[in-house]
């Protein structure tokens, strides 16, 4: 960058930093498929892929972290962050009792937590990751995916649990998500929201502090006061956990 740039944009330690300042003490990233395994069997981590260095920059800032792998990751990545070569798979039908995408759902989950693990990065090795999310809002269309919707739900919830990350897993969205899975809210308002049992806490995963324009739309807006209103309704009713979608 030459003296008369100005700079424009953040790195991922100035963001972390930014977050910091303004009172936040988690930070929260979806893990995106396509992007770590562009070809199958053939994993990109490096450079603005490397989550590994990602974690450690949120270690050394002394903030904590929830990966959310998902690996579905919602309409706001092109296909859902799902690689393109998934499609091609004979049989293989998405986010459903489907055995060809379960046995790639796993094998990819697996492989982003022993790398979590590898490097210790979970708060059981002592790490910054306290929380991580199987799935990903899956309860706003599972009425779609008929009778194997619910076998997918609990397959995911026990896929997750067994690879022993030593801290909790969460599911969005999702209200009949399996013990010892957390249930969890995103919207504009959580304050209302209750987990699936008493022994779970009350976690908001995304506060939309604002939303995408739709095409030919009126541009969103959502004032500050709100936000901040929400939050203290969240933290009033019992809420113990609040993420801001997003923060930039």
């Amino acid at each position: 960058m030459r003296s008369n740039e100005k700079k424009t944009k953040y790195d991922d330690k100035d963001l972390i930093q930014k977050s910091k300042d303004g009172g936040l003490d988690v930070i929260e990233t979806y893990v995106f498929w396509d992007l770590h395994e562009p070809v199958r069997n053939q994993f990109n981590f490096e450079g603005r892929n490397d989550l590994v260095k990602f974690f450690k920059l949120i270690a050394d800032a002394g903030l904590y972290a929830h990966l959310r792998i998902g690996p579905y990751v919602c309409a706001e990545w092109n296909y859902g962050g799902f690689p393109l070569w998934l499609h091609f798979i004979p049989g293989i039908k998405f986010r459903t009792n489907n055995e060809p995408f379960k046995a790639e759902m796993k094998r990819f989950t697996a492989k982003i937590v022993d790398l979590m693990k590898q490097e210790k990065l979970y708060a059981s090795q002592v790490g910054p990751i306290i929380l991580s999310q199987i799935e990903n809002e899956y309860g706003n269309v599972q009425s779609h995916y008929g009778a194997g919707a619910k076998p997918y739900v609990n397959w995911a919830a026990a896929m997750a649990t067994s690879l022993n990350t030593g801290v909790p897993w969460v599911m969005c969205q999702q209200a009949d998500t399996p013990d010892p899975l957390i249930n969890t809210c995103n919207g504009f308002y959580c304050d209302g929201f209750t987990p699936n049992s008493p022994k779970k806490p009350k976690m908001w995963t995304e506060n939309w502090s604002g939303w995408f324009l739709a095409f030919g739309g009126a541009v969103p807006y959502r004032p500050v006061e709100d936000l901040a209103f929400a939050v203290a309704c969240f933290y009033q009713r019992g809420g113990t956990f609040q993420n801001y979608y997003m923060v930039l």
